[in-house]
């Protein structure tokens, strides 16, 4: 198994009301994969209790059956669609971490 953590930080030009959707949708988008995209175990978006010592504002949590799956997940059309409609436009940083479990 593959975990594929990312942590984002949000355009800091959002008013706070416009983050708190944003987070929503970014949420519901990337949770919602499970089930429609192969190889794809599990998804957690943390959008919540974000302490003030954090420099990043969305974490993505998820378990893929193997590197192969990942490398799937990543053009798969619905993910891409997520990450192009409600993450890559209101983002301004990204890091990733994917190692086997």
């Amino acid at each position: 198994m593959v975990k594929h953590i990312i942590l984002w930080t949000l355009d800091s030009k959002l008013s706070e009301e416009e983050k708190v959707n944003i987070k929503k949708g970014i949420k519901e988008g990337l949770e919602g994969l499970v089930g429609k995209v192969p190889g794809l175990i599990d998804v957690k978006v943390n959008i919540e209790g974000r302490l003030a010592s954090s420099n990043a504002d969305v974490m993505l949590d998820s378990t893929l059956e193997s590197e192969e799956a990942l490398k799937n997940y990543a053009v798969h059309p619905e993910h891409v669609a997520v990450a192009d409609t409600k993450v890559r436009p209101y983002t301004i940083q990204r890091s990733c971490l994917d190692f086997e479990v």
